[in-house]
């Protein structure tokens, strides 16, 4: 068992792991792995309760099948292959099959309905759709009657459809059994297929989240996706004893790019949650020795062990202040560039018994060498937290259009605050008119897809990489963002505020999940707020307050009460004029499937602020 490093061990965290894979593209770095791995563990996912391993030789057979079964299905290399699913073994190896094949692989997310499941598949020209289960083939069905080009739908999971028979329906069993047929009927056409796409040639499509309007797919060639892979293996170096667990959608670039195709690179074994309700009970089980999440995921780790906390007796909740106060100590050295003495190390170590320990058991990061957060700002806060754990976590940046990656913070020089320095594959600068953080490299996608005007936009004239992020620098190099261009705000008095500061120190209390800040051109600040249900409830319970549903939950005066609580701890941090004069609750649960949140779960701003037009209205009367 990998022992878990401390703050000051930078050697051990971040000490080159392996020498990675060769290749040009994604499909050549699969197959050297493949050839070079054969016996070794790639895939682990449970079923049924029991987990089941596949080695890199087993994966390697399956995803064979599967490529040669699109070949006999008439899939043409540069063709579009669309995987409608969440995140799975199934989700990878239908993956690299389209990749082997020649294809384009493209990822939707399983939370789209049919009318964006045919945009998406209309836009990108997908040939063949692949589905989970039955829900996700009700929404391809749906679809396909406005998909001309769609020839095939392949179903992963066929629960539930015994005696389903469609004509352009066919089981991911059946096409393995096909493709293994026609892979003996045609010596030499599966090589043929890998050598067909080059690395310039377009790898994967990656659709934005579409919350300025329709998604536009991104366009990573296997070049660009290769330069990203092999410098995030120096910036977070991992090998073949490392860990990993899979749980985000396969779709966004974090997961496709940093997570997946990063760990492959390495030779790190992934492991794949049962399903997203059940993430906190699989990190406790495989306890990753590398474990990348968004901050939403640190959130509410944090937010469980805080109520826990509040559960347990006197001595306990003494303990872990002492224990975490002595984390902080050592936390303001590490930060500081200054050595950690043995007598802080001793006592840091009682600290661990008496309470740090237990707390990264509970999470399950008790082996982690490291975190990384991205996809997404987080409060430096609940960095520190995590640090004065004793693990570190490292922030990275990067965007859709950079192959999710364009910075990440150095271990032996951490700056909370800001996102790191740019990566060795691609150089970032400020630009001096707007402040935007603008980004040059090879890791850079090649446009958007049928999108040529939207792609001009996006690069300056002299080739950078418009990134929308308003930010600065400082000598050292390290990054700092404040917002989005588009989302600064200007009061009424002409103060310019950055909304996501406010928000970021909001979300991280356990009582709420999300928040967005208005007061563009109006007299003061108000926020809309998104609660924590499950926090929030057991509030309620605990103290007695009646409610019947969410809705009713929301406006229980104790709760309004509890939450202009949070506020006013946030607000004593910030000046008069941006601290939030008005706020109200969002009356309605909302998850992935509702247009007012991300895939990724994030609020939708502009959308929330055209829907809830009327109550924002109201907090100015």
């Amino acid at each position: 068992m990998m022992a878990m490093p401390n703050l000051w061990d930078h050697e051990r965290v971040m000490r080159p792991r392996g020498s990675g894979l060769g290749g040009d593209t994604l499909t050549e770095m699969f197959w050297n792995g493949v050839a070079a791995r054969g016996d070794q563990a790639l895939l682990r996912q449970k079923d049924l309760g029991i987990w089941r391993a596949w080695t890199w030789r087993e994966v390697g057979a399956i995803v064979r099948e599967i490529a040669m079964g699109l070949v006999a299905e008439g899939l043409q290399p540069g063709e579009c292959v669309s995987i409608l699913s969440n995140t799975s073994v199934e989700w990878v190896w239908c993956d690299f099959a389209a990749l082997s094949a020649g294809a384009v692989s493209n990822g939707i997310y399983p939370t789209d309905s049919s009318d964006q499941v045919q945009f998406l598949c209309e836009d990108s020209g997908t040939t063949v759709l692949i589905v989970e289960d039955e829900e996700q083939l009700d929404k391809a069905l749906i679809a396909r009657e406005r998909l001309p080009l769609l020839r095939r739908i392949v179903l992963i999971d066929t629960k539930g459809l015994a005696t389903f028979s469609d004509p352009m329906v066919t089981t991911l069993d059946r096409l393995r059994a096909l493709g293994a047929e026609h892979d003996t009927n045609n010596p030499g056409l599966f090589e043929a297929r890998l050598k067909s796409r080059l690395p310039e040639d377009l790898a994967i499509l990656v659709y934005t989240s579409g919350t300025t309007g329709r998604p536009k797919g991104a366009m990573q060639s296997h070049a660009g996706l290769m330069a990203a892979i092999r410098c995030l293996a120096a910036e977070l170096p991992q090998g073949e004893d490392d860990e990993r667990i899979c749980f985000l959608p396969l779709c966004h670039v974090a997961e496709r790019v940093v997570g997946l195709y990063a760990s492959l690179y390495a030779g790190a074994k992934m492991n794949f949650v049962e399903n997203p309700d059940t993430v906190p009970e699989n990190v406790r089980e495989i306890a990753p020795t590398v474990f990348g999440g968004v901050p939403r995921t640190w959130e509410k780790f944090y937010s469980a062990v805080t109520i826990a906390i509040k559960e347990a007796g006197s001595v306990q909740q003494m303990a872990y202040r002492w224990a975490l106060s002595v984390g902080h100590e050592v936390v303001d050295r590490v930060i500081a560039g200054k050595p950690v003495p043995l007598w802080l190390k001793l006592k840091y170590h009682l600290a661990g018994v008496a309470a740090l320990n237990n707390v990264r058991r509970f999470i399950g990061i008790h082996r982690a060498r490291f975190l990384i957060t991205g996809a997404a700002p987080i409060a430096p806060d609940l960095i520190r937290w995590y640090l004065a754990l004793g693990v570190p976590m490292l922030e990275v940046w990067g965007q859709t259009e950079t192959a999710g990656i364009s910075t990440s913070m150095p271990a032996n020089a951490m700056r909370l605050g800001t996102i790191g320095k740019a990566i060795a594959v691609n150089e970032v600068r400020i630009d001096e008119a707007t402040g935007e953080l603008q980004v040059r490299g090879p890791n850079l996608f090649i446009g958007y897809l049928n999108r040529p005007e939207q792609t001009a936009e996006t690069f300056t004239s002299d080739g950078w990489l418009r990134t929308g992020d308003v930010g600065a620098a400082d000598g050292e190099g390290y990054f700092r963002i404040t917002d989005r261009m588009k989302d600064i705000i200007i009061t009424a008095g002409g103060k310019n505020i950055t909304p996501s500061e406010w928000e970021n120190e909001l979300k991280f209390s356990p009582y709420v999940t999300d928040a967005v800040v208005i007061g563009d051109r109006r007299a003061y600040l108000s926020a809309i707020i998104m609660i924590d249900q499950e926090n929030v409830e057991k509030f309620a319970q605990d103290r007695d307050v009646p409610f019947s549903n969410y809705a009713s939950l929301t406006r229980a005066p104790e709760v309004v009460e509890l939450i202009q609580s949070e506020i006013d701890k946030v607000n004593a941090k910030f000046a008069r004029v941006e601290q939030i004069k008005a706020f109200f609750l969002l009356g309605t649960q909302l998850s992935a499937e509702d247009e007012e949140l991300t895939p990724t779960m994030k609020l939708k701003r502009k959308l929330v602020e055209r829907k809830y037009a009327e109550q924002i209205d109201a907090m100015y009367r």
